[in-house]
């Protein structure tokens, strides 16, 4: 089961002004843990201010050279991205999560594929990690990215980018799309939209050819993508979308929160083969009230986002408000997301062991 391992800050660097790229030192013993596969993210928790502060951010390296690395874009308001960015230096520590997440797919240095990506902002982060591994494992692969911006100086790793397409140039492809800073063409301008999106599938490149198609953004972009794609008969098993925070549009359609009345029951939780069990007299998630009991459980995003509290249902059972994470074999097999599930009966028996 994954658990939170203390790690040093190895090496700091900007990607623009905005943003820090942050490279962890991982010790020889943590090195098989700390293992991953382009576009899985890490969880990271720090005390801020007093306060348990957790987010998950996407690993931007490639696997290949075993170094982690993930980008932090400084958001208003949000208080681990401004930690990260203002105070953060070489040789700190930070308490850190193995890596996580299912936003890839398998490689194989014998195929010859072809992959669309469209990013916004941020990101970018997973897709440059899934271009560079898929561009360096899969040498007769082609790749297409279209990545969106406010102007030129809010790029991130562009540099990087630019040495992937001077490099592997007549297989990797790159386009800016920049809203606040003009360029020649019009398809260039603006937003990452459905109507761009249509006119780069007939300019660009052959839905039918395509074997996987990654979007990384805004909701409102990565809806887009998708909703264009499925009206150019793309299956939805080649369209891969990676959330950051719950959806508030269309994926996030509840029109109101969900109210959920006290129950009364019995939940014992495993983890790292020790089992706890402790009275649920509340409205509150499992998670929640497994807290308030003393539980250390893991989490991250408590949004039903990013899968990090996934636990498999052992006995009775649990109803869950959201799953943007779990995919339905998932589902069958009973795991569910233990920040959006309430007990459903007088006794529930949940595995963190998954």
């Amino acid at each position: 089961m994954a658990k939170f391992h203390t790690l040093k800050v190895a090496d700091l660097k900007r990607p623009t002004e905005e943003s820090v790229a942050v490279t962890f030192n991982i010790p020889d013993e943590l090195r098989e843990e700390f293992s991953f596969i382009q576009g899985q993210h890490l969880t990271l928790k720090k005390d801020i201010k007093g306060e348990d502060t957790r987010r998950s951010y996407s690993i931007c390296s490639c696997p290949i050279d075993e170094t982690i690395t993930v980008a932090i874009k400084k958001l208003e308001g949000g208080a681990f991205s401004t930690y990260a960015n203002d105070q953060l230096a070489i040789d700190d520590e930070i308490e850190v999560m193995a890596p996580h997440g299912k936003f890839h797919v398998p490689l194989d240095p014998a195929s010859s594929r072809s992959y669309v990506a469209f990013a916004s902002g941020s990101g970018i982060t997973p897709i440059l990690s899934i271009i560079e591994t898929t561009l360096r494992t899969e040498p007769e692969s082609e790749f297409i990215l279209f990545y969106g911006n406010r102007r030129t100086s809010t790029i991130i790793f562009q540099e990087e980018l630019e040495g992937l397409k001077n490099k592997y140039m007549g297989r990797f492809s790159l386009y800016h799309i920049l809203s606040k800073e003009r360029q020649e063409s019009d398809l260039f301008n603006g937003r990452i939209d459905k109507e761009k999106i249509r006119s780069y599938a007939r300019l660009f490149f052959n839905t039918e050819s395509v074997d996987h198609y990654f979007t990384c953004g805004p909701e409102e972009m990565m809806l887009a993508v998708q909703d264009e794609l499925r009206l150019l008969d793309v299956p939805d098993e080649r369209i891969h979308l990676e959330l950051f925070t719950s959806p508030v549009g269309k994926l996030g359609s509840q029109e109101k929160e969900i109210k959920h009345e006290k129950a009364l029951a019995e939940i014992t939780v495993i983890l790292d083969g020790n089992s706890m069990t402790f009275p649920y007299n509340s409205d509150k998630s499992i998670l929640d009230v497994a807290f308030d009991n003393g539980a250390d459980l893991p989490y991250a995003c408590k949004g039903g986002v990013c899968s990090t509290c996934v636990c498999r249902v052992e006995e009775g059972e649990v109803e869950m408000d959201v799953n943007y994470a779990l995919e339905p074999d998932e589902l069958e097999r009973g795991l569910v997301l233990s920040c959006q599930s309430y007990p459903k009966t007088e006794k529930v028996k949940l595995s963190f062991d998954v």
